[in-house]
């Protein structure tokens, strides 16, 4: 071995040894070491105020946590692992919504661990290997099909999770949805009001939850005003963008053609917009369209179309809350979270 290489060695032996521990802490704050392990785990046993002085010691000291030493010690990993599809409805579903549990779980001492779900695997199998190996604490998982696998197996494991979405098991458990029937209601309305007749919704597989829950609130409104409503049959919102764009061309050759769209998401409205440019369509005059909004991406769409929004940064902020109220005690009951759609709203310039 070079002198070089027993040079560098040496230098991170010594950083290793140099590094701040609870030990360290202790001597600092001049109490036990199983005060200052308390103190930084925010145990309510130890008064506030001490809590605060070793929590300044420890940060000017430099000491981080060491998260194999607490494995071993409490069983616990300080993860929470989130299961994200790698293609979604939404363009900025990832960074809204992880920038929300981001904050709901700044200082906690939680970290994320994000796994690819890949909707055409088996999607148990991911969940398995986690609690097998105890790889987290916690799973956040988006994408629920009414009868959902995952939840089933960690209920049947009481093993802590939420959902991005609603399953139909009788036996409750957390999770954080957005009102998608009261969503479709709401843009079917405006584009009734809008003067369309014949209206066009691109809609997600039915095995999801909330493909069943948009749907049931397309026939709701279709009823209430009388109007009709196209569920295109041969595409979801995961098909190939190329085929969702044919699809609605094919539409538009035939002599009741739609004349308003309610799109899901960025990614359909995305498409429609293109579509409708193509085939030379004017939004606002021979078309309307009303898409969900998500993030402010949707600000630069042209031409400029209504929205409805769902803050999947506020999402993110209530997964985190549920799931920190879920692995305290906190009855099921109570982290339960269905937050409501807002607008329509004209895109502004």
């Amino acid at each position: 071995m070079s002198r070089k290489n027993l040079g560098t060695k040496a230098d991170s032996v010594g950083a290793a040894q140099s590094r701040p521990t609870l030990r360290t802490v202790a001597a600092e704050a001049g109490v036990a070491v199983t005060t200052v392990s308390r103190a930084l785990a925010d145990d309510p046993r130890i008064a506030e105020s001490t809590r605060k002085r070793i929590a300044e010691i420890a940060s000017q000291l430099g000491y981080v946590p060491n998260r194999a030493a607490q494995r071993l010690r409490t069983g616990r990993t300080r993860v929470i692992s989130l299961l994200l599809n790698p293609r979604h409805e939404f363009l900025s579903f990832t960074s809204e919504f992880l920038g929300g549990m981001y904050e709901g779980l700044s200082g906690t001492g939680y970290a994320i661990n994000i796994t690819a779900d890949s909707l055409g695997d088996d999607r148990l199998e991911t969940i398995r290997n986690i609690r097998r190996h105890s790889l987290a604490d916690a799973i956040v998982f988006t994408r629920t099909e009414c009868f959902d696998d995952r939840a089933r197996y960690l209920l049947e494991h009481d093993f802590p999770f939420v959902t991005h979405g609603r399953t139909d098991f009788m036996t409750p458990h957390p999770f954080v949805d957005f009102d998608n029937e009261a969503f479709v209601r709401m843009g079917i309305a405006r584009l009734v009001e809008k003067g369309r007749k014949h209206i066009c919704v691109v809609m997600p597989n039915e095995k999801y939850t909330f493909g069943q829950h948009l749907r049931f609130g397309a026939r709701q409104a279709a009823t209430v005003h009388g109007m009709r409503v196209t569920i295109p049959e041969d595409v979801d919102l995961d098909s190939e963008p190329d085929e969702i764009a044919a699809t609605l061309r094919a539409l538009h050759a035939g002599s009741d053609a739609p004349d308003g769209y309610v799109c899901v998401g960025e990614v359909s409205a995305l498409i429609t917009l293109a579509f409708l440019s193509d085939m030379g369509l004017t939004q606002g005059a021979d078309v309307d369209v009303v898409a969900k909004r998500a993030s402010p991406i949707s600000n630069h769409f042209r031409p400029r179309i209504e929205t409805i929004d769902e803050d999947l940064r506020a999402t993110g902020r209530a997964m985190a809350k549920v799931l920190l109220g879920r692995m305290s005690g906190v009855p099921v009951e109570d982290l339960q979270v269905l937050l409501q759609p807002e607008g329509p709203f004209a895109i502004s310039s």
